[in-house]
């Protein structure tokens, strides 16, 4: 199999470079100026030579026999437009017949190649996953289908989805132990990415699978992420999920964790959940002693893991982008969550502040911090 791999490298090149030279075509395919502009002579020039080293590899390849047949057809059009060279009525009008048949079959092309592309990507993610023997091209494969999402919703692209089960097989391989750190993050990615590509068809197999518990398994600055990304793609049903799970404590348990980037992506969590979420989602929250840990938080009581990431960013040669700040006036950032939020009434967000008021009196360890931290709660942070 390995002798083969060249050979298919070579046919995905040459692949995306007809179908950018196709989407190039289209661009500049203009009845009037398409034989004389030098940007639509370069297009011309660049298919054509692509064509003559397409038909011979795609003449072997039963699969690519409609794409060599397309390819031909478009050939045939440019020649056809090329011997228009007349300025009567009849050559211009001939001239833009052809040449709006070129831009069509240039887009028929591109969609070939398109859906020819997209059946390799996700047969090449099933028998990576599948197979499990290395990390590097699991991810990569990975790595490649949700650059494939992101470039926008596609009907076929999704019917190839399905059929082929890539949810259920993501969501397998983010559960199962023997699968490395690595993948199963980006795996975790790729679950977040099909819920932006339809959340119509995605969301419902995410709230009824195990994904989310198998993020909050994970415990990682990236699988917290990813929930509070699908916290904001899947709003109320997914937060709802989240408080009858009892996964709230876990939530706020990585708020004390030593890892200081899960802390604060446990924190932005915290805050997209108590923004969406209904009145027993805050309470959840503040029944966990929330408040508290937020004042620890924003006394910087703990700061020395810090200055430990910062020696493991000289020895690791990578910067970790961490700001001292991040956790500044996060109990008032915390209320403001609440009353700007979507799930309580009006009256429910005065209790709720009143609440969180007495626990930061509790949680004060002096009237002059209490007064500050009020402060700012009832009236915002000064400048």
């Amino acid at each position: 199999m390995d002798h083969d791999q060249p050979s298919k490298h070579r046919v995905l090149t040459l692949l995306n470079s007809l179908k950018q030279a196709s989407k190039d075509l289209q661009i500049k395919t203009n009845p009037f100026t398409f034989l004389f502009k030098t940007d639509s002579k370069a297009a011309v020039e660049a298919l054509l030579e692509l064509e003559s080293k397409a038909i011979t590899i795609f003449s072997t390849n039963p699969n690519l026999y409609n794409l060599s047949h397309s390819l031909t057809t478009l050939k045939t059009l440019i020649e056809n437009l090329e011997k228009c060279k007349g300025y009567g009525l009849k050559s211009i009008l001939q001239r833009q017949i052809i040449s709006y048949k070129i831009s069509q079959a240039s887009s028929s092309l591109e969609s070939e190649i398109q859906t020819y592309l997209d059946r390799v990507i996700i047969i090449n993610l099933v028998k990576t996953l599948q197979e499990q023997n290395n990390e590097d091209e699991q991810v990569k494969a990975i790595v490649e289908f949700e650059q494939r999402l992101l470039s926008g919703f596609d009907l076929e692209f999704q019917d190839l989805i399905l059929r082929a089960k890539i949810f259920t097989l993501l969501e397998r391989t983010l559960i199962e132990p023997f699968s490395s750190k690595r993948v199963r993050e980006e795996s975790a990615m790729a679950i977040a990415d099909l819920v932006k590509f339809n959340k119509n068809v995605f969301v419902g197999l995410v709230l009824m699978g195990p994904t989310i518990k198998a993020l909050i398994a994970m415990s990682s600055e990236c699988s917290i992420k990813v929930i509070s990304l699908l916290v904001r793609l899947i709003r109320s049903p997914l937060v709802d999920e989240i408080l009858s799970n009892g996964m709230i404590p876990k939530i706020i348990g990585f708020l004390l964790s030593s890892d200081w980037c899960l802390r604060v992506a446990a924190l932005d969590c915290v805050f997209e959940l108590c923004y969406i979420g209904r009145r027993e989602v805050v309470e959840a929250m503040l029944q966990q002693e929330l408040v508290k840990i937020l004042m620890i938080l924003q006394r910087k009581e703990d700061l020395c893991d810090v200055e430990e990431i910062r020696e493991k960013e000289k020895v690791l040669g990578v910067d970790y982008d961490l700001d001292d700040s991040v956790f500044d006036g996060c109990v008032s950032r915390f209320a403001i969550q609440v009353e700007i939020g979507e799930g309580l009434s009006s009256e429910e967000k005065r209790e709720v502040k009143l609440e969180i008021l007495r626990l930061v009196k509790e949680a004060s360890q002096s009237d002059a911090e209490f007064a500050t931290v009020s402060a700012e709660i009832l009236w915002g942070s000064s400048p």
